[in-house]
This record gives C-alpha cells, sequence and structure tokens, in this order.
C-alpha cells in the first residue's frame, strides 16, 4: 500500500495534483488506515496514470471521468472529437504565434513592407522616433480604410523624400515635437510655410489625388485628430495651414478663400 507521496511519484504527477483529482472526483479517496494516512492500492496507480495520461493529452478535466468509463466505440468517438478541438486550437495558437513575431518585429505589426520600408526611409533622413511613430499610426489608419491601394502610393510617399523641404519639414517637426516650448514654439510657423510651399507646388503640379477619398472625411478627420491627441501643438500647426489657405495637410483641400 503506497503513501500519498508514493503514488504520486509513481505515476508521474506531483501531490498537489493528487489532492486536485480529489476534489474534483476523478480519483476516489481511499480510507485511511489505522494511523490516519491514505494508503492507495495498485487499482488507484492504474487510474492516476490513466488520468495522467489523457490530461497530458489534452483532454479537459471535465471529460476525462466520461472517457474512463466509456466502452471503446464511445471513447474513440469522444477521442476523434477531442482531437478535432485541439487542431482547432492548435491553428489558432499558430495564429497568435505569429502576430506575436510580428509585434516583436515592430513597425510590421498591422503594416505592409512597402510601409515599413517608408518608416525606414524616415528614420534615415532624420526623422524622430516619436516622429515616425504618428506616421506609423496614421498608416494604420489609412491602410484600414483603404488596404488595396498602399502599394499605389508608396512611390510617391518614398519620392517625397528626396525633395529637401520634404527632408527639413520631418527634421523640424521632430525637434519641435520633441522639444518642450509649446505653442509658442516659433519653429511652427516656418512648419506651416513648408507646409502651404509643398502644397502649393503639388497642386500646381497637379500632384494632388485623393481618388476614392475625394468624398470621404472620414479617414482625414480622424488622421486630424490623431495628430492633436498625440500632442496638443498639432492644433497649432493646422490652425497656421490654414492661415496660408490650406483646410488640412492630411488631405491639400485648399479654402476657397484663405482667413484674414
Amino acid at each position: 500500500m503506497l503513501t500519498i507521496g508514493q503514488l504520486a511519484e509513481y505515476a508521474g504527477v506531483t501531490v498537489r495534483a493528487v489532492r486536485h483529482y480529489h476534489q474534483v472526483g476523478l480519483l476516489p479517496e481511499p480510507e485511511r488506515d489505522a494511523s490516519g494516512y491514505r494508503r492507495y492500492g495498485a487499482m488507484a496507480v492504474v487510474s492516476l496514470i490513466k488520468i495522467r495520461t489523457l490530461a497530458n493529452a489534452g483532454v479537459p478535466l471535465s471529460q476525462i471521468r466520461q472517457m474512463l468509463d466509456a466502452d471503446a466505440s464511445t471513447f474513440a468517438e469522444a477521442a476523434r472529437r477531442i482531437d478535432s478541438h485541439l487542431r482547432d486550437e492548435i491553428e489558432r495558437l499558430e495564429t497568435s504565434r505569429k502576430q506575436i513575431a510580428q509585434l516583436a518585429a515592430g513597425d510590421s505589426l498591422v503594416l505592409s513592407p512597402a510601409v515599413v520600408s517608408y518608416l525606414d526611409r524616415l528614420r534615415e533622413i532624420g526623422a524622430s522616433e516619436r516622429m515616425v511613430a504618428g506616421e506609423r499610426d496614421g498608416w494604420i489608419l489609412i491602410a484600414a480604410r483603404w488596404p488595396d491601394r498602399i502599394h499605389e502610393w508608396m512611390p510617391r510617399k518614398l519620392a517625397e523624400l528626396e525633395d529637401p523641404q520634404m527632408v527639413r519639414l520631418y527634421r523640424l517637426l521632430s525637434d519641435i515635437f520633441d522639444g518642450d516650448l509649446g505653442d509658442d514654439d516659433p519653429r511652427l510657423r516656418e512648419a506651416a510655410d513648408i507646409l502651404a510651399a509643398l502644397a502649393e507646388q503639388a497642386y500646381a503640379s497637379g500632384d494632388i489625388d485623393v481618388g476614392e477619398g475625394a468624398h470621404d472625411d472620414l479617414p482625414f478627420d480622424l488622421l486630424d485628430a490623431l495628430a492633436v491627441e498625440s500632442d496638443p501643438r498639432a492644433k497649432r500647426l493646422q490652425e497656421l495651414v490654414r492661415e496660408r489657405g490650406w483646410a488640412r495637410w492630411t488631405r491639400l483641400e485648399r479654402l476657397a478663400e484663405p482667413p484674414e
């Protein structure tokens, strides 16, 4: 006759597991001997090994008793159902692993390789990590709305980064938003001047093309809101851009009449 510790060691489980199996009704508790200790026989060892084997195979504890009591055909059918459930769970876990791998990769969590390359290029031209993070979040909003058009826009976006004015703008905004001068930072006016100049340049060359977004304000409203939520100074920059005749920077729209 075995003590609970000897039973657990023989079956390859912990004493805590044996006690838990007692609590949930999987393993009957034996009578205590004259000394007040539980003593287990050979059948208890066999039962515990079966329970351990089924539990290790992924069978929920709530179903183990039913399987232990089942005949051969019923056991086989239950095993098939559990196997099907485990396959589904494996697929779910594999999907989770891929998502975790993407998370570890940083920018590529929800963005295409083309956008990730664009963000890397921003770093190369001197944009700060805070600026890049803002761009990343903006592209997440855009990709959610127009996932099939990202590959069309990326070549032009990359080409824009060859413009010295654009490079100056990103470096300037990086310095502004990494600093702490507030709404009266004089560099905000310089940034607004560059934005307006770039807008005029795009407008004159006919490069402004919002395509299917022409009548879809929501993504651009969200982009504007994202900028302000990320840093309140973006509100002041938006006001300065409007003073220069442009409704917003996320989608270049010339005001009918520039504000006085």
